[in-house]
């Protein structure tokens, strides 16, 4: 777990915000800050609005009203039309690790991960190359450059997907349930790759039902629930002893699975 200072300003905050699908209300009002450098653990039942908030912080879905705030120079009022120069640097501030990799089949490793710096952000070609073959060796899959997705296992799957997201170099990552689709024996390594990025210091929003992975990685845990933060606060609190009844009830009936 990286220390972070607990009077440093958030470095991402997140204020009301709504979604609705049709008639499904699916985000409430939802608020939550993240300072530099800390990992906070979304918690909560199937459908409580974790992987909404993480799918509005990325620009998959435009939220219906709320405001969040990136830094000093990134400020977003969904109440509001959104200038699209607004939510594309939004957009551009965090990056997505998805549950299921949704990587590019017809490309190889190597292709996957230098697409969004070259295409996207223009970067030169040769100086994308250099940074994934580096940050593919660091995840052990420096073999695996020019393999295509169906050649690797799950787990080398996600590791690519965190290759992908840490090369768009963003403010804040974000996982969702980064091992819900791994075989059991796979879920270790993708685990190891993330609380190392925690000890660096990447600033890091996780769902997550590994308990203990979260008790253990992150500085905060926020536990959702029909779509409103019902509770946060460090790991040993929101998990070791819940202040909320409905916390208690997610907790222990998950605990009893292990």
């Amino acid at each position: 777990m990286s220390p972070t200072d607990p009077a440093a300003e958030p470095l991402l905050t997140v204020t009301g915000l709504h979604k609705a699908f049709g008639d499904n209300e699916v985000l409430k009002g939802v608020d939550l800050s993240v300072r530099a450098g800390e990992v906070v653990a979304l918690i909560g039942p199937s459908g409580s609005g974790k992987t909404t908030v993480l799918r509005c912080l990325n620009g998959l879905e435009e939220p219906d009203a709320g405001r969040v705030t990136v830094g000093t120079d990134v400020e977003v009022d969904f109440s509001r039309a959104v200038p699209k120069r607004d939510a594309a640097r939004l957009r551009d501030r965090s990056a997505m690790v998805f549950q299921h990799y949704n990587l590019f089949p017809h490309m190889t490793v190597l292709e996957n991960v230098v697409e969004g710096p070259v295409r996207v952000q223009g970067r030169p070609q040769a100086e994308a190359v250099a940074e994934a073959e580096r940050l593919l060796a660091r995840v052990g899959l420096a073999d695996k450059r020019d393999a295509y997705p169906f050649r690797l296992s799950g787990g080398q799957q996600q590791r690519v997907g965190i290759v992908r997201a840490l090369m768009m170099r963003p403010k804040v990552l974000l996982f969702d349930e980064p091992t819900s689709a791994l075989d059991p024996e796979l879920v270790g390594d993708v685990l190891t790759v993330i609380k190392e990025l925690s000890e660096e210091g990447w600033t890091m929003l996780i769902v997550t039902h590994e308990l203990g992975f979260a008790s253990e990685v992150a500085n905060q845990v926020v536990f959702m629930d029909q779509g409103v933060v019902v509770e946060q606060g460090p790991p040993r609190v929101v998990l070791g002893d819940p202040q909320h009844e409905r916390t208690k009830q997610f907790v222990h009936r998950l605990q009893a699975r292990f």
